[in-house]
C-alpha cells in the first residue's frame, strides 16, 4: 500500500517553512506523494454547491491562500528527491491544454519523472464564468484535453483535431521522463469512474462507495479494451483518522484501493514528530499490502 496526503497546499504548509517540513517529513516517514488542491478565484456569494461538505460551501474563506499548484509542486520538488509530486485535483478544463502540456511536461522532467497529473471537471460554475470558460460539456473538453496532452507527450509534429482543440504539426518539449505523465481522475460521480476506466491511469474519487466505484472502473475499461488492473485506486477513509488506522488501510486494501490518502492537517500540530508517527505506526506495518507502486 502507498500513501498520499491530500490538500498538501493548504493552511500552515502554503509557503516556508511549512512547505519543505511538511514535505521533507512525509519522504523520510515513507509516504510516496503529495496531493494539491485548486481554485483560480474564491467568487464571492456563489450559489454552486460545494460537494464534499454537508453545507454545500467550501471550508476556506475569500483570503484564504491557496497556491498555483503546479508552482507549488516545483517549490516542492526541489526540495525533495523521491516523494510524487500529484495535483490532486487540477481543474482541467479551465487550463489552455497546449500550455498545461509544457508546464506539466517541464515540472515532471525538472523532478525526475515524479509528477502524477490529477484532473477534474470542476464544479464551481462561477470560477468558469470568471475565466470565461464554458461551464457546460467540461466533462467533453476535458476528455478532449486529456487526448490532446497526450498526443504532444508522445511525439514532435503531432496532431489532434477536436471540437474543443485543433492543431497539427505541433512540437512540445520537454518531453515527460517516461515519456507520460500519469493522469488520475479525481471526482465521485459514476460518469467520473466511467472516465477513469476509459482514460485514466489511476482514479482518486472523494467519497462514495469505494467497491462500488472500483467496480465501474474495472468495467468500464474492460469494455474499452484495456487492463482494468492497469488502473490505480486512491482513496481515503475516515477511519485513517481514529484509533485503528492499520484496520481502516486492511479495508481499503480489501476494497482494491492502492493507495490511502491522508488530510495534511493531521499533521499540523509538530508535522515532523506526527509524521514520523504515522510512518512508524501505520506506513511501516501495512507496506506489504495492496500492489505498492513505490516512491
Amino acid at each position: 500500500m502507498d500513501f498520499g496526503i491530500a490538500f498538501a497546499n493548504i493552511l500552515t504548509f502554503t509557503e516556508e517553512p511549512g512547505l519543505s517540513t511538511l514535505a521533507r517529513s512525509a519522504e523520510a516517514a515513507g509516504f510516496e506523494s503529495l496531493w494539491t488542491v485548486e481554485h483560480v478565484i474564491y467568487p464571492e456569494g456563489y450559489e454552486s454547491s460545494y460537494p464534499y461538505d454537508a453545507s454545500g460551501k467550501m471550508m476556506m474563506a475569500p483570503d484564504t491562500s491557496l497556491p498555483d499548484p503546479l508552482l507549488w509542486l516545483a517549490f516542492v520538488g526541489a526540495a525533495t528527491e523521491r516523494i510524487r509530486l500529484a495535483t490532486g485535483i487540477l481543474i482541467l478544463p479551465q487550463r489552455n491544454p497546449l500550455v498545461l502540456a509544457k508546464e506539466v511536461a517541464t515540472l515532471d522532467r525538472l523532478t525526475g519523472g515524479r509528477v502524477e497529473l490529477g484532473i477534474g471537471v470542476g464544479w464551481l460554475r462561477e470560477e468558469f464564468d470568471a475565466l470565461g470558460v464554458p461551464f457546460e460539456r467540461r466533462g467533453a473538453r476535458t476528455d478532449e484535453y486529456v487526448g490532446a496532452m497526450r498526443a504532444l507527450w508522445d511525439s514532435d509534429h503531432a496532431e489532434f483535431h477536436g471540437e474543443f482543440v485543433d492543431f497539427a504539426g505541433a512540437s512540445v518539449n520537454p518531453k515527460p521522463v517516461h515519456g507520460r505523465v500519469p493522469i488520475t481522475v479525481g471526482g465521485h460521480s459514476r460518469a467520473a469512474a466511467e472516465r477513469a476506466g476509459r482514460l485514466g491511469d489511476g482514479f482518486f474519487p472523494g467519497k462514495g462507495d469505494i467497491a462500488e466505484l472500483v467496480d465501474v472502473v474495472r468495467q468500464t475499461a474492460a469494455d474499452a479494451g484495456r487492463d482494468p488492473e492497469s488502473i490505480r485506486i486512491s482513496f481515503g477513509d475516515e477511519g485513517l483518522l481514529g484509533s485503528d488506522p492499520v484496520g481502516a488501510v486492511e479495508r481499503l486494501a480489501e476494497a482494491g484501493v492502492d493507495r490511502a490518502i491522508v488530510p495534511s492537517f493531521l499533521f499540523l500540530a509538530d508535522p515532523e514528530t506526527s509524521l514520523a508517527g504515522f510512518g512508524e505506526q501505520v506506513i511501516a506495518p501495512t507496506a506489504h499490502l495492496g500492489r505498492p507502486t513505490g516512491g
